[in-house]
């Protein structure tokens, strides 16, 4: 991608301090720190601040070896999806993709784990261009978008984006993602293959289980603070969503010195100090926010964290300290 804007890949290389033979080999998984010093200094040397739309020019499900394999044995567009949806973790590291049934289509949010960030922003505009392209590979011709939403800034130049997507493009949103209208998510693929996607998937799940505990607790974390609203999230549901068995979740989180528990009491804690910093939202909001069933059970939570009931502490302006739960350094 980078080649097609006139930037030497051996210089691009030298820059980030990684051997050209590293970069050559698909079979190199490079740390998301490299990843994200590469995006900046692409940034950086190209003038297109839409450049990584390029990214689909440049690309193939089948660089992403068995999960693009199996994309493309999917038996529709939205089996497809489901399964970026779960495995996306592997190739792509802190990056979540989630699927949402609505009215008018399938919700598609891409969530880079980079926040609303220039950085963000250019890895969505290559994320979401990767896997619109992957669609239109599997439908075998255009795939209309419903529409198409990104969080950065409105571009003094929107035409890049007009005639990638190919429909109304909103920005400043509050997600990167699109919808794709039903009768395109649930149309049989013609290389649909129910056989070869389950063989796919047991390797797919055996790859799942061999990241690292980091990774494992990142994905943890993500899925505790998006599921809380809804109530206290069961470790099965979370086992679940890792596509791992509830004992096996237990055996990873506690080789890092952590439990399920502890990952969701941390969440808690911090979620429940960063709103309590302001006055927008009462005590209650805040218990059912963080997935209490009352105010009372959130009070006694909070004060075991703290010390200090939740009132006293935002009457102080977050003045108390109570030191932190044990075993958090992987948090």
């Amino acid at each position: 991608m980078i080649e097609a804007y006139g930037v030497s890949g051996p210089r691009f290389a030298r820059r980030l301090g990684v051997p050209v033979r590293a970069l050559e080999n698909l079979n190199v998984r490079l740390p998301g720190s490299v990843i994200d010093t590469g995006f900046r200094n692409a940034m950086a040397l190209i003038a297109d601040p839409a450049f990584a739309l390029r990214a689909a020019e440049c690309w193939h499900p089948s660089h992403l070896k068995t999960l693009g394999y199996a994309w493309l044995v999917s038996g529709s567009l939205y089996t497809a999806l489901s399964r970026l949806e779960r495995f996306i973790c592997i190739p792509a590291g802190r990056a979540l993709l989630k699927c949402t049934e609505t009215e008018a289509g399938l919700y598609v949010t891409y969530d880079t784990g980079r926040g609303d960030t220039a950085l963000g922003h250019a890895m969505a505009d290559f994320g979401l261009s990767l896997i619109i392209s992957m669609c239109r590979t599997n439908v075998g011709g255009s795939v209309h978008l419903q529409s198409v939403s990104l969080r950065r800034p409105a571009p003094a130049n929107p035409d890049p984006y007009q005639r990638f997507f190919k429909c109304e493009v909103t920005f400043g949103a509050e997600r990167d993602g699109f919808v794709l209208p039903w009768k395109i998510v649930n149309r049989p693929l013609p290389t649909a293959n129910a056989e070869f996607a389950q063989i796919f998937d047991d390797i797919l799940v055996s790859e799942l289980a061999q990241l690292t505990g980091a990774d494992l607790v990142h994905r943890c974390r993500r899925f505790l603070m998006d599921s809380l609203s809804s109530g206290e999230p069961a470790e099965e549901r979370l086992a679940e969503a890792l596509s791992m068995s509830r004992r096996t979740l237990q055996r990873k989180l506690a080789e890092n010195g952590l439990s399920y528990r502890v990952i969701l009491d941390k969440i808690r804690h911090d979620l429940a100090r960063r709103h309590l910093g302001s006055d927008e939202k009462s005590l209650t909001d805040i218990a059912f926010m963080l997935g209490f069933s009352e105010q009372s059970a959130f009070a006694r939570a909070f004060k075991r964290w703290q010390g200090v009931s939740p009132s006293e502490y935002r009457s102080q302006g977050g003045a108390f300290y109570y030191g932190k739960p044990e075993n958090l350094s992987a948090l």
